[in-house]
């Protein structure tokens, strides 16, 4: 099969400044995208802000003879989001992939976490993600084409200790995904999200050395290319680590029918059957649950 380019395209990756981001912008750039590097610039728990990260990869992309330029708007500022958008087509006149990349951490346990240190983990990751994708949305849906990749967690598919505002947010891009692989089905806008696991300033304080090398950020950056690219499927969860990867799913079991008047005792007393995995299914739209309860009721 012949290889997976971007040339022509136009990609946006936000978070690009180091870590996962920054793979992810070389390696589009070095398959022929013309890359725009978004990174604020700040610390690791979103404050501050400097434009040499974001700078230095465009360096990297042109001194390797690829095209680029670099933003340093806050992904949850609308003016600055505007902008970018603005930019980016006044350059290229088209976008044709979003990666929604950028992230910050404030880890503590629950009962010592503000709400500030989950609202502002919310707001970059959640509506981080959303505010680029909304105001590039238009321009997919006039193109009929378009590749989003969204960025989720491990912590929030399955839990962590002191993560609970990342996790949340991780999270609540998957709910987000699974509504837009609907919506932008008819214009060819496929919607899907990299759970990764790398070493990345992220993760410096919780792996140690010896694992660094093994998680780099390289090894995770072919899944984002393939789910970026012409190809790619939509509305997936991809697992990807230490050159593994792997597909996450949200199933359901096939579950019983206890009768309309079922009182808290039958579902405990039948809560082998309700857990039996056997049967279970990925559903492609919250509609297929509805159909299962009607099926199961009518009998």
């Amino acid at each position: 099969m012949s290889d997976i380019r971007f040339d022509g395209q136009v990609v946006i990756v936000t978070g690009a400044g180091g870590g996962l981001g920054r793979s992810h912008a070389l390696e589009f750039a070095r398959r022929g995208a013309k890359v725009v590097v978004n990174d604020l610039g700040g610390t690791l728990d979103g404050s501050g802000g400097s434009s040499a990260a974001a700078e230095a990869v465009v360096a990297e992309i042109k001194a390797a003879g690829g095209e680029a330029f670099a933003d340093g708007a806050s992904v949850t500022d609308d003016a600055g989001v505007a902008n970018l958008v603005k930019r980016t087509l006044d350059t290229w006149g088209r976008i044709d992939v979003l990666v929604a990349n950028a992230g910050i951490l404030r880890d503590k346990s629950f009962a010592k976490m503000e709400l500030s240190d989950f609202t502002a983990v919310a707001d970059v990751h959640i509506l981080g993600g959303v505010k680029p994708i909304k105001a590039i949305w238009e321009t997919m849906r006039a193109q009929n084409y378009g590749r989003i990749v969204v960025t989720t967690s491990s912590s929030g598919l399955y839990g962590n200790f002191g993560q609970a505002n990342y996790g949340a947010a991780k999270l609540a891009l998957v709910g987000l995904m699974n509504t837009l692989k609907i919506e932008g089905a008819k214009n060819n806008i496929h919607v899907n999200a990299i759970s990764p696991v790398a070493a990345t300033r992220m993760t410096d304080n919780i792996m140690p050395p010896e694992m660094l090398a093994k998680f780099a950020p390289e090894h995770v950056t072919p899944g984002v290319i393939y789910l970026a690219s012409q190809e790619a499927p939509t509305g997936a969860i991809l697992t990807a680590g230490a050159g593994v990867f792997a597909l996450a799913r949200i199933v359901e079991t096939e579950g019983t029918f206890l009768g309309a008047g079922a009182q808290a005792e039958a579902v405990r007393d039948a809560w082998n059957t309700i857990s039996d995995p056997a049967g279970a299914e990925a559903y492609q739209a919250g509609m297929y649950q509805t159909q299962k309860f009607l099926r199961k009721s009518e009998g």
